[in-house]
């Protein structure tokens, strides 16, 4: 029994590692949606904001020698940069020309990881960006580390990508449900028209939406590449974790509190499949590592067939805003 509870509390805690990227993405597309823009550019803005945010640490560890958390929140403020930068060219599409937005977001996540790719073989002369992500990693925090349980969890052999995504959650539920901020985002993408009516700037506010969509999912990649892989590798960037962002994102509903479940969910589905010398009974299957990894994608395929059916979009979402229509 007290094997089964160590193998438990390491497959929690890794599971962090790959549920907090996916939280913040996933938060990414809710705040784009919400506003009345869908984006599925999602996975374009974290190609970016990862190799960006890669890049800038590995010129100034290079440079500077410097390393530790420090250089983390530059490469964290340089990815936020780089996805919002993205996210105009995306924003100007779907507000301004009222282009569709699917193909819009389709032809941004065409272009993202062409660039990276191209981009990381003209600097480095290889497709792989190295920085030195063993110093951002926090063994221990002082005193919280003691706190039964949870300490263990979430206060040891961890990253502050772990405690930046608890806070982005925390305050998008805030900026969404009890902000007037949030409540005129919300309206924009429910009925623009009315919205218009009550003197609310619908372009302003979906260029908001699709901002934070893309700070957040600059975020995201950089969060993603950081405690998973270790270094950015343009040949096989953030491996579809936008698309799965998505696909948190309708299962959740369009609900942050939901989101974290479906994120944590998944998360801990994609450690178990990796872990399995530490779990006998999915040892003892003798099943092939191909079949393993296709486990967390095939439950999310799952969770999303029994969800979706009760899933409400922003009405508006996807609808180029027409001050003219009542």
């Amino acid at each position: 029994m007290t094997e089964f509870f160590d193998v438990l509390f390491n497959v929690t805690r890794i599971s962090l590692f790959v549920a907090v990227p996916l939280v913040i993405v996933a938060l990414a597309g809710l705040f784009s949606e919400r506003s009345g823009v869908v984006n599925i550019a999602l996975e374009g803005m974290m190609v970016m904001g990862a190799f960006i945010g890669a890049f800038v640490m590995g010129i100034i560890a290079t440079r500077t020698g410097l390393e530790g958390n420090l250089l983390f929140i530059i490469g964290m403020i340089v990815a936020i940069a780089a996805g919002m930068a993205f996210s105009l060219f995306h924003a100007y599409a779907s507000v301004n020309m009222k282009a569709n937005q699917i193909i819009s977001g389709t032809a941004l996540n065409l272009f993202a990881p062409a660039f990276a790719v191209f981009m990381a073989n003209a600097i480095t002369g290889f497709s792989k960006i190295k920085y030195p992500a063993i110093s951002f990693f926090v063994r221990e925090v002082p005193l919280l580390s003691k706190i039964p349980v949870l300490g263990p969890i979430m206060f040891t052999k961890t990253y502050i990508s772990v405690y930046v995504g608890i806070f982005i959650l925390i305050a998008a539920y805030i900026v969404l449900y009890k902000t007037r901020f949030g409540l005129r985002l919300r309206s924009c993408g429910e009925h623009p028209q009315a919205a218009d009516a009550a003197g609310i700037n619908v372009y302003k506010m979906r260029y908001a939406g699709v901002l934070i969509s893309g700070a957040l999912a600059g975020l995201g990649g950089l969060f993603y590449i950081v405690p998973i892989t270790g270094n950015y590798d343009a040949s096989f960037s953030v491996s579809g974790y936008g698309f799965l962002a998505l696909a948190v994102l309708i299962s959740g509903q369009w609900k942050p509190k939901r989101i974290l479940i479906i994120a944590l969910l998944f998360g801990f589905a994609s450690k178990v499949s990796t872990m399995t010398s530490l779990i006998p009974a999915l040892g003892n299957l003798d099943l092939s590592t191909e079949v393993l990894r296709l486990f967390p994608y095939v439950a999310t395929l799952v969770v999303l067939a029994f969800t979706s059916k009760n899933s409400q979009a922003p009405r508006a979402a996807g609808e180029p805003y027409d001050p003219g229509k009542r």
